[in-house]
């Protein structure tokens, strides 16, 4: 289980074992189940939800990748897929909006089981990197995040063009439109990914503290990163709310003119001088603490 002890009590992660945990069977299991269930839970605890299609969650796709970090790509996939079966469950309504037994299997597959199912692969960069596991955790982010990108955007540009996506240009609408909510919970997990995995290491049976004297957590980049994804998501309600109505989810072409677009611009802007400040105050938190050293 996810137990806590100090570093001293097991030596420097550096020395830690490459290959998957080794932990008995019956551990990887209950392991599984309660990262399985952390996950859910947090998929519920939306950041905000886009009212045709799409929300941002409090990186509820972590504890599902690491169960693929810890034991491997057989046990992330399993519990990747039955991840994507409950959140079938959750967004049953939108099998509504489809006529077809081939739409309603391509949106079950496409939005929900495949799509999901990708996240069993976030522990592909588990060797790689030497023992950099924050870097690891990051690059199996971002991998799975691409992969399920690729399942909305396909299935944004089939199954629901010419419903909640216009007909016309509908592969170019559905690449912006899943971005919308796609980067925002990039940038949420790729944050949480690097901050736990300069926190705490998760290659042992149990996972333990790391000395924070040589790994130093850049926390005004990661909350720079908490910013950026908040901009974005204040963008897309303001812009997306007036392209599509949120009862029938028809595409609004001429929503484009009731924009605010000065608010949009003013929260982009401040959003990104706040981002900049965060980056170049944790550039010189590192510089002087490099001549310290």
């Amino acid at each position: 289980m996810l137990n806590l002890a100090t570093e001293s009590e097991f030596g420097s992660p550096a020395k830690h074992e490459q290959g998957n945990v080794k932990v008995s069977t019956t551990q990887r299991l209950v392991e599984s189940a309660v990262l399985l269930a952390m996950a859910v839970v947090l998929s519920i605890l939306k950041l905000f939800e886009l009212p045709y299609g799409g929300s941002v969650t409090v990186a509820s796709m972590f504890p599902v990748m690491l169960i693929a970090y810890r034991h491997g790509l057989g046990y992330g996939l399993v519990s990747a897929t039955v991840f994507g079966g409950i959140q079938q469950l959750f967004g049953l309504k939108n099998l509504s909006y489809v006529s077809s037994w081939q739409s309603v299997l391509a949106v079950i597959m496409l939005d929900y089981i495949v799509a999901f199912a990708v996240i069993g692969f976030g522990g592909s960069f588990r060797k790689r990197f030497g023992s950099n596991q924050a870097m690891q955790l990051v690059c199996g982010s971002l991998l799975i995040c691409l992969l399920r990108y690729a399942c909305h955007v396909i299935s944004g540009a089939t199954v629901w063009a010419g419903l909640s996506i216009p007909t016309k240009a509908a592969l170019a609408y559905s690449f912006a439109y899943n971005a919308t909510y796609m980067v925002p919970e990039t940038i949420v997990l790729v944050a949480v990914a690097y901050f736990l995995g300069n926190s705490l290491d998760f290659r042992l049976p149990t996972p333990v503290r790391v000395n924070s004297k040589h790994n130093r957590v850049p926390v005004y980049t990661i909350i720079g990163l908490f910013i950026a994804a908040a901009v974005i998501i204040a963008d897309v309600v303001l812009i997306f709310s007036k392209l599509q109505d949120a009862e029938t989810g028809n595409w609004n072409s001429g929503g484009f003119a009731e924009v605010n677009w000065i608010l949009v611009a003013i929260i982009s802007g401040v959003g990104a001088i706040a981002v900049a400040a965060m980056l170049i105050t944790d550039k010189e938190i590192a510089k002087n603490k490099n001549s310290l050293d």
